[in-house]
């Protein structure tokens, strides 16, 4: 096997007796780095400093990944203007925190024989945010429900 000792200097090819005596001696362990070459790698490490740095490394890559979460905004086809403005500005909000946006009309008894008015109000909030986000989901109709998803750019 291929020997690497404590200060990282290559021992060269060295026998598995030989590798673990020297590990004993040095008062560490012999920890196998790359089994899958052709000599395999063992380096002569303390163990629990290893899994221990590891872990750091491990939770320091969790503690930077940011999920992205899916907030869902409310409105229905014949929304006034100051109501749609503030549903506007909380979408721009949850793009600017990376987070997607999933836009939900839902109509009710007579609205549903008015479809269009529900397709122009997406379209115009698609047309809005179009320099910040990307239409994920087209507007689709699910029951009583359409439904669009955007992303941010």
């Amino acid at each position: 096997m291929q020997l690497i000792d404590a200060e990282g200097q290559n021992r060269g090819v060295v026998s598995i007796n030989e590798a673990l005596i020297l590990a004993e001696d040095a008062g560490m362990d012999l920890v196998e780095i790359s089994p899958n070459q052709t000599p395999p790698v063992c380096k002569i490490t303390d163990l629990g400093k290893m899994k221990y740095a590891n872990q750091k490394k491990a939770a320091e890559a969790r503690k930077k990944q940011k999920t992205i979460e899916i907030k869902e905004i409310k409105m229905r086809p014949n929304i006034d203007t100051h109501d749609y403005e503030v549903k506007m500005k909380a979408v721009r909000r949850f793009f600017d925190e990376g987070d997607k946006v999933k836009l939900t009309l839902r109509f009710r008894g007579r609205e549903m024989a008015h479809m269009e008015l529900g397709m122009k109000l997406l379209n115009r909030v698609r047309e809005e945010v179009a320099e910040i986000a990307k239409v994920e989901a087209e507007p689709k109709l699910e029951g009583r429900q359409m439904m669009m998803v955007l992303a941010p750019r």
